[in-house]
């Protein structure tokens, strides 16, 4: 059975303090990518608390965004019908990676065949997730759908692809 994981397409990384055009443009395609994938559906949520701007990230990126309970927070309108229509599971993260999500794909998904990855932003969480998934599923294949992600700039989006790549992560249109 095959994977897919959807990273953190909340609000803020959509259209709200973290968002972009870029990120606004996939949210259609990303949806086709959920309603028409065959196998079973993960998702993440980046989630911080009021303290971010106290932690080892919010030092980095002094922006505070996916504060849990949030308007931010929450996943975009659009993404969030597509994954309920697909009973995805979910998991929140404090950080870039999430460990938890790797232990839930390998409890829910039995003769797992490759893992595909989708979301916001290339060059930070989707990168992180997917160079775990290598890491955590060595003879699993991992995929990227280039066109239903969006990083912090087009040139930062194509710099993660190209490192993926080099990772042996398949990068698709």
């Amino acid at each position: 059975m095959k994977a897919l994981v959807v990273v953190d397409m909340q609000n803020d990384f959509v259209d709200g303090v973290l968002g972009s055009k870029e990120a606004v443009a996939i949210i259609d395609h990303a949806v086709e990518v959920i309603e028409n994938f065959d196998g079973k559906v993960f998702y993440t949520l980046d989630t911080h608390s009021e303290d971010y701007l106290q932690t080892e990230e919010g030092r980095h990126l002094p922006v505070v965004h996916c504060v849990r309970g949030s308007k931010g927070w929450e996943l975009n309108p659009q993404i969030q019908k597509a994954l309920e229509s697909r009973h995805a599971k979910g998991v929140e993260k404090p950080t870039f990676g999430s460990e938890k999500l790797m232990e839930l794909i390998q409890k829910e998904v039995r003769d797992l065949e490759s893992i595909t990855l989708i979301g916001i932003c290339t060059d930070i969480c989707v990168i992180s997730n997917a160079l775990l998934a290598k890491a955590h599923f060595v003879n699993v294949p991992v995929n990227v759908v280039a066109s239903a992600c969006a990083g912090v700039t087009p040139a930062s989006h194509d710099n993660a692809l190209s490192a993926m790549k080099m990772c042996h992560i398949n990068v698709v249109e």
